[in-house]
C-alpha cells in the first residue's frame, strides 16, 4: 500500500538495497503480516491474543503483562523501541492529540525514508510462519511506514481494526493513565479516525470488542473470511479460558460530554460500529469529522495543553526511548523472558 507522503519518498527509498529483505521468488503466496489496529483499551491486546491462538504467529520478545493488561499486552518490545524513538525524534508521543505529523512538514526532512528502512530491517527478522501478527498501539499512527515497509519486507499486509464503545475506553483511559476526559476523548477519535483512513484499500476488517467476548467464533471467521487468511479455529480451551469476562472491567457509562467531540465521537462510533457488523462504511461521515479535527486545533486546546504538559515534565524527559527500552528490558530480564514476556 502506498499513498499520502509516502510516495514522495519511494524513489529515495527503491535505491536502498535491503539484503535482509525476503526473497519470495515468485513462488507460493507472500506471507501474511496482520496489524491489529485501534485506540489504546479498545481490546487490541485481547484481540491479538485470540488471532494467535488461532493460527497467527506472534513476534518474539513481548511486553508482557502488567497492572492494565493482567493477561499481557502482547505487542513486540522491539516495535515499541522503533516507534518511541520515531515519535521522540519528530516531537510527538503516543498521547499527541494533534494530526501534525500527516503534514508535509511534520516529519524532519529526509527521516520517513531512514524510518521506513529501520522498520523493514525490524520485519525482515520474523519467523516465517504464513501469517504474522503484530499489535503496537503506535503503529495505528505510522502505519503508512509499517504498511510499506511490509511490502518491502515481502510481506502482505493486512489490518484487523479494533473498535470500542468511546464510553468504555475514555473511562479505562482515565483510570489506567490519569488522563483527563478531554485528552482521552481526543485520543480515541484521532486513533479510530487514523486506523480506518490510513488502511483504506487494504484488506481490513473491524471487529468490535463486546462481539468479540460474546462469540468469538463468528469474529474469528469474519476475520479469515474478509483477510484470506487461515484461522483454523486453534485452540478452542485455551481461547475461552483467556476471554474471561472479567477482561471488560470498563462498561457504558454516561453520554460523551466534552464539548467539541459532543458530536464527532458518536458520529464516528456508529459508522465504526455498523462496520464491525459487515455494514458498509458511510467514509463520507469519517472524511467530515477527520477534516474538522484537523483544521481547526482551537477545539483542541486544553488536550493540546495537556499533552505539552505531559511532554514538559520530568518525569517525561527521564523517559526518553533509550531509558525505556533499558526499563522494559529489565522488566524482561525479571521474567527471565518466559509466559507473556516471551
Amino acid at each position: 500500500m502506498r499513498g499520502g507522503w509516502i510516495d514522495r519518498f519511494a524513489e529515495g527509498v527503491a535505491a536502498e538495497n535491503f539484503s535482509e529483505e525476503r526473497d519470495c521468488g515468485g513462488a507460493g503466496p507472500r506471507p501474511v503480516v496482520v496489524f491489529v489496529l485501534g485506540a489504546q483499551r479498545s481490546g487490541t491486546s485481547a484481540l491479538t491474543r485470540v488471532l494467535s491462538l488461532c493460527g497467527c504467529r506472534l513476534p518474539a520478545g513481548l511486553l508482557g503483562a502488567d497492572t492494565a493488561n493482567p493477561r499481557g499486552c502482547w505487542e513486540p518490545r522491539k516495535a515499541i523501541g522503533i516507534n518511541e524513538e520515531i515519535l521522540y525524534r519528530n516531537d510527538s508521543a503516543w498521547f499527541d492529540p494533534s494530526m501534525r505529523l500527516l503534514d508535509a512538514d511534520g516529519f524532519a526532512a529526509g527521516r520517513r525514508a531512514a524510518c521506513i528502512v529501520k522498520i523493514t530491517s525490524y520485519l525482515s527478522t520474523l519467523s516465517d510462519a504464513p501469517v504474522v501478527v503484530i499489535k503496537e498501539p503506535r503503529i495505528t499512527m505510522l502505519s503508512d511506514l509499517w504498511f510499506e515497509a511490509a511490502h518491502r519486507a515481502g510481506f502482505d499486509a493486512v489490518a484487523v481494526i479494533a473498535v470500542r464503545d468511546p464510553r468504555e475506553v475514555i473511562s479505562s483511559a482515565t483510570a489506567s493513565w490519569g488522563f483527563s476526559r478531554e485528552l482521552s476523548s481526543a485520543l480515541w477519535l484521532k486513533y479510530n479516525l487514523l486506523a480506518e483512513r490510513l488502511t483504506r484499500g487494504a484488506p481490513r476488517v473491524f471487529i468490535d470488542y463486546r462481539n468479540l467476548l460474546e462469540d468469538w467464533r463468528r469474529e474469528v471467521k469474519r476475520t479469515s473470511v474478509a483477510l484470506d487468511i487461515d484461522l483454523d479455529g486453534g485452540d478452542e480451551e485455551a481461547v475461552e479460558e483467556f476471554l474471561s469476562p472479567s477482561l471488560r472491567r470498563h462498561r457504558r457509562s454516561g453520554p460523551v460530554t466534552e464539548r467539541f467531540i459532543a458530536d464527532w465521537i458518536p458520529a464516528v462510533y456508529e459508522e465504526l460500529f455498523a462496520a464491525a457488523r459487515g455494514e458498509s462504511l458511510d467514509v463520507s461521515t469519517l472524511d467530515r469529522v477527520f477534516g474538522s479535527y484537523r483544521a481547526d486545533e482551537t477545539e483542541l486546546l486544553a488536550a493540546l495543553d495537556e499533552f505539552r504538559q505531559h511532554v514538559a515534565s520530568v518525569r517525561y524527559k527521564l523517559a526518553r526511548p533509550a531509558i525505556a527500552k533499558t526499563l522494559i528490558e529489565l522488566q524482561a530480564m525479571f521474567h527471565r523472558r518466559k509466559g507473556t514476556w516471551a
